[in-house]
C-alpha cells in the first residue's frame, strides 16, 4: 500500500479532430476549449478547458502536422490508444471521454516510484508541450494503463510536472467544476484494488458493471451555469 494521496489532474476526451472534440465539449457544457499545443513526442495535439480547482479538460486528437519520423525509423505508438483499431472505431460514432489522469506531487518522485513497482506501473515518458515539461506514466505500445486485465482507460495516467505552474493556473475561468467522476467495470473489485494501492480510490467512483447499462465506460458530472451535465 502506498503512503501518500493522488490528486486529479485533468479529464481526457479523445476526438478524431480537435474541432470534433472542442464541438462535443462546447455543446455538452456550453463553453469551448480553447490554448493547448502540439506534443512532439507522441504527434498529438490538443486544446484545455479550466474545471475550476486545479482540474482541466483536455481534449486529445492526432496531429495531421506532426513531423513524422526520419525515413527508417520507427513511430512511437501514440499514448491514450489513440492508434488502436478499437479506438480509431469507437471514434467513429464520435468524441468521447476515454481516460483519466492523477497527479504525483513531489517530494514522491515518480520515476523512482515507477522502478519500484514496474508491474503496476507503466514507464514514465519526458514530455513537452510549449514551455510546459512533465513526465507521464505511458505503456510502451501506447495502450491505457490496466491492472490484472482492467484497462479501458479506467486505470489513471501518472503524471508528475517539472514546471512550478499547473496549465490550470494559466486558463481562463469558466463556470465549471468537476462534480463526480464515476466507472463502471465487470472486475470492478479489481480495479478499486488497484486505485487504494496508487492512492487514487478516493478520486473514482467504481460501480460493478451489472449496475450500469453500457460496456466499461468513464462518466464525468460537470457542473455549469446552466445546471448540471455529463460527459462520457
Amino acid at each position: 500500500m502506498t503512503a501518500h494521496t493522488l490528486r486529479l489532474d485533468h479529464l481526457v476526451i479523445s476526438a478524431r479532430t480537435l474541432d470534433e472534440g472542442s464541438q462535443y465539449v462546447a455543446d455538452t457544457l456550453g463553453v469551448a476549449p480553447a490554448g493547448g499545443g502540439a506534443h512532439p513526442l507522441m504527434r498529438t495535439h490538443n486544446r484545455l478547458l479550466n474545471l475550476w480547482g486545479g482540474v482541466y479538460l483536455e481534449v486529445i486528437a492526432i496531429d495531421p502536422q506532426a513531423e513524422q519520423p526520419a525515413s527508417g525509423a520507427e513511430a512511437r505508438p501514440r499514448l491514450f490508444a489513440l492508434d488502436a483499431p478499437a479506438t480509431q472505431k469507437r471514434l467513429e460514432s464520435g468524441p468521447y471521454l476515454s481516460h483519466w489522469v492523477a497527479r504525483v506531487e513531489r517530494p514522491k518522485h515518480l520515476p523512482r516510484w515507477q522502478a519500484q513497482y514496474p508491474q503496476r506501473i507503466a514507464p514514465v515518458v519526458p514530455m513537452t508541450r510549449g514551455d510546459f515539461t512533465w513526465g507521464l506514466t505511458v505503456p510502451d505500445d501506447g495502450a491505457f494503463p490496466a491492472w490484472q486485465g482492467v484497462g479501458d482507460g479506467l486505470v489513471p495516467t501518472l503524471i508528475q510536472w517539472d514546471t512550478p505552474l499547473h496549465p490550470s493556473a494559466l486558463l481562463p475561468e469558466t463556470g465549471l467544476a468537476l462534480k463526480s467522476l464515476k466507472a463502471s467495470h465487470p472486475q470492478a473489485e479489481t480495479l478499486e484494488t488497484h486505485l487504494r494501492w496508487l492512492g487514487a480510490a478516493h478520486l473514482l467512483e467504481v460501480l460493478p458493471q451489472d449496475e450500469a447499462a453500457s460496456a466499461p465506460a468513464l462518466v464525468a458530472e460537470i457542473e455549469t451555469p446552466a445546471g448540471l451535465r455529463i460527459l462520457k
